[in-house]
């Protein structure tokens, strides 16, 4: 995927941003307490397994930092973007 087609995915999930020229997609959540990090974190890892497709994760108490990648390209796809999507869908 170009950096120009990342950029037009990323306006169909907000709050992401593409790192690495293009080859990653990253959003930092935050939270009131550990607890509703770790429900959240919980929540993206049935995600993951469900699209067979899993994000790298940073945990803190009250954040938690996502980013994903497509190792086998070396590079964002389509999925990387759904699966956003989806973890966004999480907090509407």
């Amino acid at each position: 995927m170009t950096l120009e087609e990342a950029e037009k995915l990323q306006n169909e999930v907000p709050g992401w941003e593409i790192l690495d020229e293009g080859q990653s997609i990253r959003r930092i959540f935050t939270f009131q307490n550990h607890y509703e990090v770790m429900a959240f974190v919980n929540a993206v890892a049935w995600i993951s397994h469900t699209e067979d497709h899993h994000p790298h994760q940073a945990v803190g108490y009250s954040r938690c930092e996502l980013s994903y990648t497509t190792h086998a390209v070396e590079g964002l796809t389509e999925n990387d973007f759904i699966c956003a999507a989806k973890v966004d869908a999480l907090l509407d």
